[in-house]
């Protein structure tokens, strides 16, 4: 065989000998497996065949430029073919026949043209020379024909060459003479692809043309597509075919505009265009360090805080990929990018970005923009910063966690549910300059204490939203004369008025059997006065209650000399306390019932009614209590009136004449 034309089955023999006659062996490459492997498991889509076509071409265009200049020609074409397949031709610097043999003939090793190809190459799927082999997701052979710029040894320009691959790894390698038809008559290289029978949709006009919007929009290279315009065409005749160029002359965010509100159309159209909303906002974005610049669109909805960000990036203007994440902190859910950078690493893929400082970095310096951005639109009282609150306040708070000068103006702007209505931490505090500021760490504390504690003036905090108790948890450290604190049974039992001590003797053995019939519930229960009247009871819950709860448990788990520590420092101590109005007409005629049982199930009503006010979802357990109670007091409701009870009836004596039957 001739140096002038090669061919091989893709494979060399399995074993060669070394310098000293030692045996070794190479490995074999199976090719339809590596392309089985591409498809399935590295791409996400045959549809990135076009993407590595467009970046060889962009690639072969900056070398030529590289060997002559800007003046040089810098133009893709992509030509749907009449058979269904597609032509890609770039006026790159092209192939002398080595150069081909060693970036088309082996699979996995790097290359000298690598780093002569300049950055597009330094990219790890340049490195390993695997991008061509994509095409073969959507064609079972691929033909390249190539003239190079570079002069030949011997002088003058190098022969042009012709390159056959097949899925199944066989190629061939050919040098073409000068007046070969085929061969090109300007340096640069030509790409054919042939369907297979599966994946002709890939190769259409149409699809070709959209994905080369898709990727190739931002080249800095001419990027035309032709096409034919049949409805043109007079009956009879062929339709004429135009160039149609895909290409942009500039990145969107660096385009000149007239004024500033010409320029914020024009990136609201594109976000509208490219990302599928209207955004609320807009921040400029710019790193020159890592060679990126963009524009972050601040969404017009809000999302949950766990929602994965997804940004459009491109590598050099070509399209890395559409859904890139981690490309902002945690805390910026709220804003979608469209970045250009030169110096991110790609994955594998090539749809995503490398782990590594470089990203770390980037991560950081765009978090600063974000967050300065953020600063400034917050400092004033703005259309823009009431709207931005309302629609993504949880981002300020998320932020204001680690962050004291986004905390100093979370406290002024962020509106919080209070005793007092919704409002700031700060007006909250100007409002009680001498008192305390309370708050819930859950939404059921808040609903169960926040009718008696706005009756007596407390000032209390709802905590229990997302972000909120850990928010308030470092407001108070950062504002120690707020007196901020976690609100406690304690803190409003003491503002609750004792009743006088002769009704409290007077009912105190209804209060203990009321007491008794909630033990179950592992809760206490105490008779205060307090507004408003119209409210029979109260139920609050007693951290201290917790702690002792988990002591005793403990301690009867615990050894012998540990249980006895623990029981001798944990009380009798009950985790929830039922208040009962003494203000309230139900309760003083509860207490008043000479029946133990109807108290017993009064009580048991009123303390599920209490758990339903904070608008906690009933247990199993506490639903069977309310049913129960309901039960008997309405037997006691509906039975025909029998002899009055005697004046100190005994906890298990039944006066009603029609249950005594059931009783016994």
């Amino acid at each position: 065989m001739s140096a002038a034309h090669e061919r091989t089955d893709g494979g060399s023999h399995p074993y060669a000998t070394a310098p000293g006659g030692d045996a070794t062996a190479a490995f074999q490459v199976d090719l339809r497996g590596v392309v089985d492997l591409l498809a399935r498991h590295l791409y996400s889509s045959p549809r990135v065949y076009l993407r590595e076509l467009l970046q060889n071409g962009v690639d072969a265009i900056t070398a030529r430029v590289a060997l002559e200049g800007p003046e040089s020609p810098s133009r893709i074409l992509l030509r749907p073919l009449p058979d269904g397949g597609l032509e890609v031709h770039d006026s790159g610097v092209g192939l002398t026949r080595d150069e081909a043999q060693e970036l088309l003939a082996t699979i996995g090793r790097s290359s000298k043209r690598d780093v002569e190809l300049g950055s597009g190459r330094e990219e790890f799927l340049g490195q390993f020379g695997i991008g061509l082999l994509s095409a073969f997701m959507v064609a079972d052979e691929i033909e390249l024909v190539s003239r190079s710029a570079r002069p030949s040894p011997s002088g003058g320009r190098a022969a042009p060459v012709r390159w056959r691959g097949r899925a199944d790894g066989r190629y061939e390698l050919v040098e073409l003479g000068t007046d070969d038809p085929d061969a090109p008559a300007e340096p640069g290289s030509v790409v054919r692809l042939r369907p297979r029978r599966d994946t002709e949709h890939w190769l259409a006009p149409e699809t070709v043309v959209a994905l080369a919007q898709d990727f190739g929009s931002l080249l800095p290279v001419e990027l035309l597509v032709e096409t034919r315009l049949d409805d043109a065409a007079p009956v009879g005749e062929d339709a004429p075919v135009v160039l149609r160029r895909l290409s942009g002359d500039e990145l969107p965010w660096r385009a000149a505009h007239p004024t500033p509100a010409a320029r914020d159309a024009a990136l609201t159209a594109y976000a509208e265009r490219t990302l599928g909303f209207g955004p609320l906002a807009r921040i400029d974005l710019d790193l020159p360090l890592a060679g990126l610049s963009g524009v972050g669109y601040v969404l017009p909805a809000a999302v949950a805080p766990t929602t994965t960000a997804r940004h459009r990036v491109y590598l050099k203007r070509m399209l890395l990929g559409s859904a890139v994440d981690d490309l902002l902190p945690p805390w910026a859910f709220f804003v979608r990018c469209v970045l250009d950078a030169s110096v991110l690493r790609p994955t594998a893929s090539r749809e995503g970005l490398y782990e590594d400082e470089v990203l770390l970095a980037t991560r950081d310096a765009l978090g600063a923009q974000v967050r300065r951005w953020l600063l400034e639109t917050l400092a004033a009282d703005t259309v823009l910063a009431r709207r931005f609150l309302e629609t993504h306040h949880l981002a300020v708070r998320a932020l204001a966690l680690t962050d004291d000068e986004m905390l100093d103006v979370a406290v002024r702007v962020l509106p919080f549910e209070t005793t007092a209505g919704t409002g700031t931490l700060a007006d909250l505090a100007e409002a009680h300059p001498e008192g305390r500021l309370l708050y819930t760490s859950s939404v059921e504390e808040f609903r169960r204490i926040a009718p008696v504690a706005a009756a007596q003036g407390l000032a209390v905090v709802n905590g229990g939203y997302v972000y909120d108790a850990d928010l308030l948890e470092r407001a108070a450290a950062r504002f120690p004369q707020w007196r901020l604190s976690p609100v406690s049974a304690t803190d409003v039992a003491h503002v609750l008025a004792d009743v006088d001590p002769l009704r409290e003797l007077e009912v105190a053995d209804a209060l203990a059997s009321v007491d008794a019939a909630l033990a179950d519930q592992d809760c206490d229960v105490v008779l205060r006065r307090y507004e408003p009247d119209a409210l029979p009871a109260m139920l609050l819950h007693d951290r201290d209650g917790d702690h002792a709860r988990e002591a005793a448990r403990v301690a009867e788990t615990g050894d012998d000399l540990w249980g006895e520590i623990l029981a001798g420092l944990s009380g009798p101590v009950r985790p929830r306390r039922l208040v009962l109005n003494d203000a309230n007409d139900t309760v003083r005629d509860l207490l008043a019932s000479p029946d133990a049982e109807v108290r017993a199930a009064g009580a048991r009503s009123l303390y599920v009614t209490a758990v339903l006010a904070s608008g906690k979802a009933l247990q199993p357990v506490e639903a069977a209590l309310m049913n129960d109670s309901l039960s008997l007091l309405l037997a006691r409701a509906l039975a025909t009136p029998g002899p009055s009870p005697s004046p100190n009836p005994s906890p298990n004596q039944h006066t009603d004449p029609h249950t005594d039957e059931e009783n016994r």
